[in-house]
Parts: C-alpha cells; sequence; structure tokens
C-alpha cells in the first residue's frame, strides 16, 4: 500500500471512527471531563478580543470548509457561481477568516505558554491542541497563494479534485488517487486537519459538539432580591 493510499484511503476513516467513538465513550463516561474549562477566571487580560477572534473565524472556517467540500457540486452551478468563482469565493473568506482566527489563536497560544497563571493550570493536551490548530492553520493559509495561483490561470481542477476525494470518503467510496493531483501543502494541511478528528475525543474541543445555543433564543433569569 502506497502512502498516499495509507494517508487520503486509510487514515481518514481511523481518524473518524476515533472520533465518533471515542467521543461517545467520553460523554458517556467522563461527562465531568466534558467541559470547556474556560481559563478567564484565571486571567481576563486580552481574553475576550482573542476568544470572539478564534471562534469567530474557527467557526466561518468550519463553515466555509463544509459548503465548498461538502455541498454537492451541481448546487453551485445551480445557483450560477462557476468553479472559478467559487474558487475566488473560498480563497477570499478562507484568507479572511483565517487571518482572523490566527489573529485570536496567536493571543490565546501566547496567553496559555507564558501567562504564568493559566500555564501552571493547563494540562499536556491543552497545549498540545492550541499549538496543532495554529500549525494546521497556518498550513491552510500557506495554500492561499497557491489556489491564488491556479485561479488566476482559470484552473479550478485542485478544488474540484479535492472536493471530490471529500465526497468518495462520505461516500466510503475512498479515491486516494484524487489527491495526487493537488499540491503537496494541500495534502499537508488535510492531514494536519484529519489529525484533529482523531485526538479530538481527548482534548476540550469536545464541548463544541454539546455548545448551548440555546442561550441565544432563552428568556431572560428573572432574579430577585431579598429587602431587608
Amino acid at each position: 500500500m502506497s502512502l498516499c493510499n495509507l494517508l487520503f484511503g486509510v487514515y481518514p476513516y481511523i481518524a473518524l471512527t476515533v472520533f465518533v467513538i471515542g467521543s461517545w465513550i467520553r460523554y458517556d463516561n467522563e461527562q465531568y471531563t466534558w467541559k470547556t474549562d474556560s481559563s478567564q477566571l484565571l486571567s481576563k487580560q486580552g481574553m475576550m478580543l482573542a476568544s470572539n477572534l478564534f471562534h469567530i473565524g474557527i467557526i466561518m472556517l468550519f463553515l466555509g470548509h463544509f459548503a465548498g467540500l461538502v455541498l454537492p457540486h451541481g448546487l453551485w452551478l445551480a445557483l450560477g457561481i462557476s468553479d472559478l468563482a467559487h474558487q475566488w469565493i473560498a480563497l477570499t473568506a478562507g484568507a479572511i477568516f483565517g487571518i482572523t482566527c490566527l489573529v485570536g489563536g496567536a493571543m490565546l497560544w501566547y496567553r496559555r505558554m507564558y501567562n504564568p497563571r493559566v500555564r501552571i493550570n493547563s494540562r499536556r493536551t491543552d497545549v498540545f491542541i492550541i499549538s496543532w490548530l495554529m500549525v494546521t492553520l497556518i498550513i491552510g493559509l500557506l495554500t492561499v497563494p497557491f489556489s491564488i495561483g491556479h485561479a488566476n490561470k482559470g484552473d479550478p481542477a485542485v478544488m474540484l479534485a479535492l472536493a471530490e476525494w471529500v465526497k468518495s470518503i462520505l461516500l466510503l467510496n475512498p479515491q486516494p488517487q484524487l489527491m495526487e493531483q493537488v499540491d503537496p501543502i494541500f495534502r499537508l494541511h488535510i492531514f494536519f486537519g484529519l489529525t484533529v478528528f482523531l485526538v479530538f475525543p481527548f482534548t476540550r474541543l469536545v464541548h463544541i459538539l454539546t455548545a448551548p445555543f440555546n442561550y441565544l433564543t432563552r428568556a431572560y433569569q428573572i432574579v430577585r432580591t431579598k429587602r431587608a
């Protein structure tokens, strides 16, 4: 088995299996650890700005990757968006939100590493996951110049190959040979991204799966004080 087949034909299923089963087991057996473990009480300086930039960036990047790689190709064409226009939209949005996420993430990484109170209360997994996410993000941003080069040549082949590869994985018909058509930097970014799914159940990232979005629509709490 070639390295390409192993990394892009087998590894995705290993990562996704560990992601699903590992998250399930942790939620079922260790719910007390299923939390963000916020360090805001330890140090509030710059926390709000850093956290907002990071979370806005990473959420938009996730939605962008989902829209560009998972939604049917025909849907974009039906909306009147050509492959080339789709590529320009993807790389522009990716650059904007990637930089947003990088700025916030870098602030959080520095805080995690060099704020004494935060560092001493950090687990190894906390340091690892923020560092891994930052490397993954930087590699992702390094793909932007390559995407611009392809777009300037009017060639959306790499984008289409990536989308077809994702589709083949989701349909349980892996076609790792599609990844041989893309630049190495894209393959590296995907490997780092898949590894995020692999380590997901063992980190604080699990809180994403039970994010309390109902907070946005719930009624105000009524607080009454006891009068003397």
